[in-house]
């Protein structure tokens, strides 16, 4: 089972000067918090991070003995998974590997999620972390609601999403060759490349937040300091 950390973006909506993986939340930084919920997790035998180039050598120092490698992220996320995806591909038995891919806005990530995430793929081929809407979603065309979608099949997506890597790997080839499809998860390219592979779910948490804007960033400190501790279990 491999790990994949996506931290290649450059966090432009949270409005800092480092991209928001590198800020710091209760003494670490997001991808800290994130590496460190994998390595702590024993199903998982590899750990990858996505970087901005620029930021490699800060990478290095922060995680390079958890990290087996630093990955230069691209233009998109999708480039950024394709380019981890590519380095993953020749280094092992694409039918026979998992792939867990995580952003590394989400550092709440516990353990649970993870094993649960480990023992679906042992059974499927593509899942998604994912929680039940608590709010009632509105689809609206011009300003005007057209329809309520009925809440009970409603489900908030999450990270990490995992994969068996030939699946994977081919639902994004076909992506690449699609260039009006603008993909922003990658259950969403195996559901619209790859019609007839189910895409299962396993329980995320309430907590394991996206960190977009700086009030996420107070939620998350908030949430650490209840618990106590900086992985969940």
């Amino acid at each position: 089972m491999v790990a994949v950390v996506l931290g290649g973006g450059t966090g432009t909506r949270f409005g800092a000067d480092l991209p928001k993986q590198l800020l710091t939340l209760n003494g670490k930084t997001l991808v800290e918090h994130c590496v460190a919920a994998f390595a702590a997790t024993p199903a998982i035998d590899e750990i990858l991070l996505v970087m901005p180039l620029a930021y490699h050598d800060e990478a290095k120092r922060l995680v390079g003995s958890e990290v087996s490698a630093i990955i230069t992220g691209g233009a998109t996320r999708s480039d950024s998974v394709r380019n981890a995806l590519a380095y993953v591909g020749i280094r092992y038995d694409q039918a026979e590997t998992g792939v867990l891919i995580h952003d590394a806005a989400r550092p709440l990530v516990t353990r649970q999620i993870i094993a649960g995430c480990v023992q679906a793929l042992n059974e499927h081929d593509a899942v998604g972390t994912a929680v039940p809407t608590s709010d009632t979603i509105l689809a609206v065309d011009n300003g005007v609601i057209a329809h309520v979608p009925p809440r009970e099949t409603l489900y908030r997506a999450q990270t990490p999403q995992c994969f068996r890597l030939e699946t994977i790997a081919r639902a994004h080839a076909l992506a690449a060759a699609d260039p009006a499809f603008t993909p922003t998860d990658d259950c969403g390219v195996v559901l619209r490349y790859l019609p007839g592979t189910p895409v299962h779910i396993v329980p995320g948490s309430e907590t394991n937040l996206k960190i977009t804007y700086p009030t996420d960033l107070a939620v998350a400190e908030a949430l650490l300091r209840r618990t106590g501790t900086d992985e969940g279990s």
